[in-house]
């Protein structure tokens, strides 16, 4: 990680009092997150709570029926999914969604938002060659800057769990994002992976603004800048690693109490 100091100041996402229901069922209620330039933001809470739901959101999975979303100043509401990457917004998922019958490299050059064009490919012209070798480049730094460059002509099945989640993240580098968004990437990582995943995002946030919906509190808190916390579609609490840790409310949930709403 690189010894100058982030600039955080600028918030790359705001979100702002969304609500979000499913058939009358609210599943986010006025809920707000801002992720800013160079941070790493942790959302962590119960199953059931709303994380993976705010990802949606942002992603454009799901519309919310009140409330904002604007990244760099720009509302995502109304935009298509595919947008989002070549706005500089990727994510990956809870599964790891590689395809099985492609190689590494293949999967991971799939990632990007230019990786088709339609023109050039279907008149074989000598510029489609060069792009391809580009995006075949491109993604062979990206697998070398997470460590698994050796792999690039395997196939995922073949792969140990903890390399198949470095591949996912190299895809999502594909977009060339500002801002990266990590549902559960630490699911399923040995002890050993989780420490290294936690140097991955230290290295990354000097590049873009992560989020990161995670079940692995300790990793979350020994990432993030700062965290917030979500319970029965609410947020209930939002501040630096040592605040959630100190507060009543975010113990209160991890117990499986009810938390009063705000």
């Amino acid at each position: 990680m690189s010894g100058e100091t982030p600039d955080t100041t600028a918030a790359v996402l705001e979100v702002a009092g969304i609500d979000v229901r499913f058939e009358g069922v609210v599943a986010l209620d006025g809920v707000s997150l801002t992720v800013r330039a160079n941070q790493i933001v942790g959302v962590i809470g119960p199953n059931g709570a709303g994380k993976t739901t705010l990802f949606n959101a942002v992603s454009r999975f799901v519309t919310p029926v009140t409330g904002t979303i604007t990244f760099k100043g720009q509302s995502l509401l109304g935009l298509p999914t595919w947008r989002l990457a070549h706005m500089g917004i990727a994510r990956t998922l809870q599964g790891l969604g590689l395809w099985p019958t492609l190689t590494v490299l293949e999967n991971v050059v799939a990632g990007s938002p230019s990786r088709t064009r339609l023109a050039p490919d279907l008149l074989a012209l000598p510029s489609a060659d060069r792009h391809t070798a580009s995006l075949r480049e491109e993604a062979l730094a990206n697998l070398g800057a997470l460590g698994v460059a050796d792999r690039a002509g395997a196939y995922p099945g073949s792969l140990p769990h903890g390399v198949q989640k470095r591949v996912i993240i190299a895809r999502a580098l594909m977009a060339r994002p500002s801002l990266l968004l990590l549902d559960e990437p630490a699911s399923g990582l040995s002890a050993t992976d989780v420490s290294e995943l936690i140097d991955l995002l230290r290295s990354l946030r000097t590049r873009m603004a992560i989020a990161l919906v995670e079940h692995h509190v300790d990793m979350v808190m020994a990432v993030s800048d700062t965290i917030t916390v979500l319970n029965l579609g609410q947020v209930i609490a939002s501040g630096s690693p040592a605040e959630i840790r100190a507060n009543s409310d975010v113990a209160n949930a991890y117990l499986g109490q009810t938390v009063a709403h705000a």
